[in-house]
């Protein structure tokens, strides 16, 4: 036992004495120089790999107001040729005055496009798409951005509110897409992004139509990053928590009639200049899957995985807590 005590100490010190031998050669310095090429390597070919928008045709939905309308701000000014969408044309058409009243600077920038359509009504979202594709002759970049929220009750909502925010948030992009990409396919180039949610991770009680509309659109484009990449086409799913928006005072309620209240925590959310330079930034460095929330939503989008029974007790005492505070 001693003799093989004695066996393995003298094995360490030779290979100890070996390592001193190599370090006094020089071969520290070599090392370090190694990992650095390696790191500047890197960065090198996340430079290259990134994509410039300017003269890109970019397509923004639900582009005249909140997100859309700061994604619209952002990669008009990064020289982007524009195709801007939406319900009110009137209010697309503020957006354009707004953005051609910006001077241009350095960057060589131009006068958006605007086609004006609903598309929660998936029956005019092909005759949309051939208008959009007229605009320039083809699409380099579509940004499915237009949603609607909810807030409601399950018990107290009809399946027919349930079917109309999966048409917007979910049938409608889908429709848009489809129509979209098979000019895309026969270029070789394109990339989609669509804006889903933290709740397309994890569900919040009351927000059922909601999250199950951002769970498809995760589902969705998930599959479709898969099976286009062997055309060359990127499809980047961006996750925020809540953004500072009309979101909320827009969104649906069991019935079908508006909201109309700003929640506190809509209010404190993250400005949408943030999350739209996050968009350009996805989109710039081909990113696939980008969630944009706080310390305890990432917790949970970790926690509903791994510990999934702990998950659906805290979200059943949030119901509870949430029920007690709307009967007080």
């Amino acid at each position: 036992m001693v003799a093989q005590f004695r066996i393995h100490s003298l094995t360490w010190l030779c290979s100890f004495r070996h390592m001193e031998r190599v370090l006094s050669l020089g071969l520290g310095p070599l090392a370090v120089g190694t990992v650095g090429l390696l790191i500047l390597l890197k960065v090198i070919q996340r430079l290259r790999d990134k994509q410039n928008v300017q003269d890109k045709v970019v397509v923004i939905t639900g582009a005249s107001s909140g997100l859309g309308k700061e994604c619209a701000r952002l990669f008009h000014a990064a020289g982007a040729r524009l195709i801007l969408c939406g319900r009110d044309q009137k209010r697309l058409q503020q957006v354009v005055e707004e953005l051609t009243a910006i001077p241009s600077g350095k960057t060589q920038t131009y006068a958006p496009c605007t086609v004006t359509f609903d598309l929660s009504d998936t029956a005019l979202v092909a005759k949309a798409a051939e208008e959009i594709l007229k605009c320039h002759g083809h699409v380099d970049v579509l940004i499915n951005n237009a949603g609607i929220s909810y807030r409601g009750n399950i018990l107290d909502t009809h399946v027919s509110v349930q079917r109309d925010v999966m048409e917007t948030n979910y049938f409608g992009p889908v429709a848009l897409t489809q129509a979209i990409l098979p000019s895309m396919v026969d270029r070789r180039s394109g990339h989609i992004v669509v804006i889903s949610s933290v709740q397309g991770k994890i569900s919040i009680p009351y927000r059922s139509a909601y999250a199950a509309s951002k769970h498809a659109t995760q589902a969705y484009f998930d599959c479709l990053r898969a099976e286009v990449d062997r055309f060359g086409l990127q499809v980047s799913v961006i996750s925020p928590g809540y953004i500072r928006t009309n979101l909320s005072i827009n969104a649906v309620t069991g019935d079908g009639s508006k909201y109309g209240v700003m929640d506190k925590t809509t209010a404190h959310g993250r400005d949408p200049v943030d999350i739209a330079h996050a968009v350009l930034k996805a989109v710039r460095h081909k990113q696939k899957d980008v969630v944009l929330a706080g310390p305890l939503p990432t917790v949970a989008i970790y926690l509903r995985t791994l510990c999934p029974a702990l998950f659906f007790k805290v979200m059943a005492s949030r119901a509870i807590k949430e029920q007690k505070l709307k009967e007080e």
